[in-house]
């Protein structure tokens, strides 16, 4: 498997510089980040390490979750995942993720409420992203839509 890349650019300080992170690998963009904006409940057109690890999260829980429905003996039709990272103060100084959640909602064909949940408990332990992230709480609120 490949290994994939991205690159950040920081100018200034903390509270006062700013920078852009590029998408090294794959080449689609190169998008700002900013300490005040990323600490903001309006983040002012900029991303921040949260939100590109929410979709890491989200794209690689769909992959896994995808194949697992499969494995199952089901068809999905549409997953849609959304996943919330949240950035609180860590006890220890600074800040830490304190929680992820994942929402899913699925259409899949040959595949029960009960089985979908059990794909979707599963994919939220394996998927390699929520490897990851061991040290972080993830909760998942996953529904079969028909």
């Amino acid at each position: 498997m490949p290994t994939r890349t991205a690159r950040t650019a920081w100018n200034g300080t903390l509270n006062e510089g700013s920078g852009q992170v590029e998408l090294t690998s794959s080449g689609v963009g190169t998008y700002e980040v900013s300490f005040p904006k990323r600490a903001a409940d309006d983040a002012g057109g900029t991303t921040s390490p949260e939100e590109l690890i929410a979709a890491a999260h989200s794209s690689c829980y769909a992959m896994q979750l995808s194949a697992l429905v499969a494995q199952a003996g089901g068809t999905p039709q549409s997953l849609d995942v959304r996943a919330d990272v949240s950035l609180g103060p860590d006890p220890a100084g600074g800040f830490r993720l304190t929680g992820i959640t994942l929402t899913v909602r699925g259409e899949v064909d040959g595949l029960d409420a009960d089985g979908f949940a059990r794909a979707a408990e599963e994919a939220k332990a394996s998927c390699p992203v929520s490897k990851a992230l061991t040290g972080v709480e993830i909760t998942l609120d996953a529904a079969l839509e028909q």
